[in-house]
């Protein structure tokens, strides 16, 4: 069965983190917070500050990195904890599975696919196209097992966490107004918060998955 290590309890990570309890794993939940569900050991840890994180993987097998810091500070504190998470799965031996989005690629012109090259033209692309970069080089290397899950915009049971959670759904069964994201008329690819879990669990135990991006089953695209 192994250690498995999450590393953020968000709307993805404790979904995860229950997925892969009822699997009959020792699954432990690492937030700044010590949040944790049913069946899961809690661990308050700061992922960007190393030993903390070191002390907080110790033992896994498989570390998955679901954090999700504030968009406006993406370019401050994603590049020390990719460091750390990179220490920290070659300090264990651990898988490192991380679940990323779709801003590394930049501005496309087709259906976006795991082999399209990492075009980002944005601040917070790039910084998300080098973290795979970095993991795939460590990967390639021999000091890690480095996997990515890329997911878009999320749907799902997440409260307010998600586009079409609390913010939307109550309301519009009220008949009172909502706020949505950008153009309505535009087509969107939504992913299922389920669904990014349950290909994160996947991944994470498959070694044919490992050295390369996976694109979670996403719905077709639909307007707002």
């Amino acid at each position: 069965m192994g250690q498995h290590i999450i590393v953020g309890a968000g709307q993805v990570g404790t979904r995860l983190a229950a997925l892969l309890a009822g699997q009959g794993h020792t699954v432990r939940l690492v937030s700044r917070s010590g949040n944790t569900v049913p069946g899961v050991e809690a661990c308050a840890a700061d992922a960007g500050h190393r030993e903390a994180l070191l002390t907080a993987t110790a033992g896994a097998d498989v570390i998955y990195n679901c954090i999700n810091p504030p968009y406006h500070r993406w370019v401050t504190d994603w590049p020390p904890m990719a460091d750390n998470l990179l220490a920290a799965a070659e300090s264990t031996g651990a898988v490192l599975v991380t679940l990323s989005n779709l801003y590394g690629y930049g501005a496309v012109d087709g259906p976006m696919t795991e082999q399209a090259p990492m075009a980002a033209h944005t601040r917070k692309g790039k910084v998300r196209a080098a973290m795979w970069e970095q993991a795939l080089a460590a990967h390639e290397a021999g000091r890690i097992r480095a996997t990515e899950v890329r997911a878009s915009d999320y749907i799902g049971e997440a409260g307010d966490q998600t586009n079409f959670g609390s913010r939307v759904i109550p309301r519009l069964r009220a008949g009172k107004p909502v706020l949505l994201m950008g153009r309505t008329d535009q087509p969107h690819s939504w992913t299922y918060t389920g669904d990014a879990a349950a290909l994160l669990a996947v991944v994470g135990q498959d070694a044919r998955a490992w050295g390369r991006p996976w694109h979670v089953p996403t719905n077709p695209a639909r307007t707002q």
